[in-house]
């Protein structure tokens, strides 16, 4: 397992460098609080669990106490977002990244998909796949403009009315990591 990840500086105003701190038990509350308002078909706190006894890599992200947003320093004890990583022999597969929905569009999740890349290569994986729903336009614009290419369609893959049975395909997306010689 990776014990932490840090993502380099960029342009994003008033937000020095990510932290990725394993996540634990302790943290699920505080996942679910953002799942639960992030996603049409949330994880379930048993989903978390049962990644967390996997072995699954799963990190929290939390603001550095030097981080602030609009001139706020921020608590370092509130969770900005996290992420599921499930390490196969030869590629890296993102199960879930979510940041809070008070803080998109700061450029956090690109920072953590640079970061996830960064993992990647120091495990000499040399491919990140991952499925998105159609609809999240915005997770799937962001994952476009990192490199990110459609390699699949999972039909039917993602619950959205489970009362009559609807169910969303998922484009399942890759992107080859280059490794170091």
């Amino acid at each position: 397992m990776v014990d932490s990840l840090h993502s380099g500086q960029s342009n994003t105003e008033g937000i020095s460098e990510l932290s990725f701190l394993p996540m634990t038990t302790a943290d699920l509350d505080s996942v679910i609080a953002i799942e639960s308002v992030s996603h049409i078909h949330p994880w379930t706190k048993g989903n978390f669990s049962d990644s967390l006894a996997a072995g699954h890599w799963a990190y929290c992200v939390r603001p550095q106490l030097a981080d602030t947003v609009k001139g706020t320093y921020l608590d370092p004890d509130i969770l900005w977002a996290y992420c599921i990583l499930f390490p196969a022999v030869d590629e890296l597969h993102l199960l879930n990244i979510t940041v809070s929905p008070k803080l998109r569009r700061l450029g956090i999740g690109v920072k953590m998909m640079n970061a996830i890349e960064g993992v990647a290569a120091q495990q000499n994986m040399p491919r990140i796949i991952l499925e998105v729903r159609p609809s999240n336009e915005a997770a799937l614009a962001l994952y476009q403009s990192l490199g990110y290419g459609q390699i699949g369609l999972r039909k039917n893959y993602y619950p959205v009315d489970a009362a009559n049975g609807l169910r969303e395909d998922a484009l399942v997306l890759a992107k080859s990591i280059k490794l170091e010689a």
